[in-house]
C-alpha cells in the first residue's frame, strides 16, 4: 500500500517513518512512503505558492495552481489513488475509517498550510476530506500522520501479531478495557485477582464491564451508541 503526501514540509514527516512498527513495514514492502512538495510545481520564478485572501481576511492561502499541477501529476502516475484532504472542516476520522481505507491500493494525503485550501480545490479533487479532532494545528502534517498510521496498522502483516488488533478502543463504540502486566502489586495498587486465575471466561466478563465503565466515564457519547447497539440487537 501507498501513501502520497503532499505537503510543503516532508521533513516535518520523514522522521516518523525512521523507525519502529511502520520502519519494518517499509523495508518488508508492505506499506510505500513518498513526498510531493506544491512549491516544485509552482509557475513563478519565486516558487510562491500562497496568496491573500479574496474578500479580506487574515492570513494566506494556498493558492491553487501549483497544487492542482501536482496533484495531476500524482493521479497520472496512479488514477486510482484516492484523494484525501486534512481540514478543520471536515467529519472527524474514525476507527472504521481507517478500516476501510487500509483495503485501497494508494491514499494521497494532501497537507494545509497557512489559512488552509482554496475550497476549489477540494471541490475539484478531495475524494473524502477529514478533520482529527475540533482543534486547529499549524498545518495539516501531524493529521495526515495521524490517517497513515492508522491507516497502515490495519494492513495484513504490518502488525506483528494481527491479533492485537481485537479488542481495540472504538470496537462497537466501547475503550478498551484497562491493561495491566507484572508485577502484581505496584505502589499498593494491585490487578483484579481474577487475571490471575486463569478462567478466561471470567476475564472476558470482567474486560467488558471495565470497557463498560470505562466508556461511560470519559466517553458518554459513545456509551449512549454503545446501548443502542445493544437494544438493536434484542
Amino acid at each position: 500500500m501507498r501513501f502520497t503526501f503532499v505537503t510543503l514540509f516532508s521533513q516535518l514527516i520523514e522522521g516518523y517513518f525512521s523507525d519502529s512498527i511502520l520502519r519494518r513495514a517499509i523495508d518488508a514492502e508492505l506499506i510505500e512512503v513518498e513526498f510531493v512538495n506544491p512549491r516544485d510545481f509552482s509557475t513563478n520564478k519565486f516558487l510562491k505558492v500562497d496568496d491573500y485572501q479574496v474578500g479580506g481576511g487574515a492570513g494566506l492561502v494556498l493558492e491553487p495552481l501549483a497544487l492542482s499541477l501536482a496533484l495531476d501529476s500524482i493521479k497520472r502516475q496512479n488514477p486510482k489513488t484516492h484523494i484525501i484532504f486534512l481540514t478543520p472542516c471536515a467529519k472527524t476520522f474514525l476507527q472504521n475509517d481507517a478500516k476501510r481505507l487500509s483495503q485501497r491500493e494508494h491514499i494521497t494525503l494532501v497537507c494545509g498550510r497557512y489559512e488552509g485550501f482554496d475550497e476549489r480545490l477540494i471541490e475539484l479533487y478531495a475524494d473524502e476530506v477529514f478533520s482529527i479532532g475540533d482543534f486547529i494545528l499549524t498545518g495539516g502534517e501531524l493529521a495526515a500522520l495521524c490517517l497513515c498510521d492508522s491507516i497502515a496498522r490495519q494492513v495484513g502483516g504490518v502488525l506483528g501479531n494481527q491479533d492485537s488488533l481485537l479488542g481495540e478502543s472504538y470496537e462497537k463504540y466501547l475503550l478498551e478495557a484497562p491493561n495491566f502486566v507484572k508485577p502484581h502489586r505496584f505502589k499498593n495498587l494491585t490487578i483484579p485477582s481474577e487475571y490471575s486465575k486463569g478462567n478466561h471466561a471470567r476475564i472476558a466478563d470482567l474486560k467488558l464491564k471495565a470497557a463498560e465503565a470505562k466508556t461511560k466515564f470519559h466517553r458518554p457519547d459513545l456509551y449512549v451508541r454503545y446501548k443502542q447497539g445493544l437494544n438493536d440487537e434484542k
